[in-house]
């Protein structure tokens, strides 16, 4: 384990039986609170847009725009927002998708895409893949190129990964940890 992952393991703290009884919530607020950690995770996920040619950061709704938007910034990028639907105003490109119970839509304006765009999606977890994939689709509906997805935790048991690979299609997925 390098000194980058044991200092952000260090600061996700696990909250049981969250937000429902059997799960092992993590919570990385702690980490976002240490302006050491904080730092040093934007600039590791900054390195991997350097090394993604992106040029543009997306930000999946909510933890996804905290960590996306001074990641942009330290990369240099333009930082774009991916929300829940009808949380955007204007027009809006939509896609929906399946969840565990029920389904969900989230949403880009499209004018902020454009085809010489190579997007690097950032969130905070990588659980089942579902708001990733819809993210990956959204991206490539709007006309710009997936660059890849970087994430601060996989959560390698629920498979979001194996999900995820065709959607993909070659672009990398890079976690910082994988729990």
């Amino acid at each position: 384990m390098t000194g980058i992952e044991e200092l952000l393991l260090s600061r996700i703290r696990d909250v049981a039986d969250y937000p429902e009884p059997g799960v092992m919530f993590k919570d990385i607020t702690p980490l976002l609170a240490d302006p050491a950690a904080f730092s040093a995770l934007t600039d590791t996920l900054a390195e991997i847009a350097d090394r993604s040619g992106a040029t543009k950061i997306v930000g999946l709704e909510a933890r996804g725009f905290i960590l996306g938007a001074p990641v942009a910034i330290r990369a240099g990028l333009g930082f774009i927002p991916v929300r829940k639907a009808g949380k955007l105003p204007g027009a809006t490109l939509g896609q929906a998708y399946e969840l565990e119970y029920g389904s969900a839509e989230i949403e880009v304006h499209a004018e902020d895409l454009s085809a010489d765009d190579r997007i690097l999606i950032v969130d905070d977890v990588l659980a089942t893949g579902g708001t990733a994939e819809a993210s990956i689709q959204l991206i490539r509906r709007a006309g710009a190129e997936v660059a890849g997805l970087a994430v601060l935790m996989e959560l390698g048991f629920l498979s979001g990964r194996t999900r995820l690979e065709p959607a993909l299609a070659g672009a990398p997925l890079e976690a910082v940890l994988t729990i």
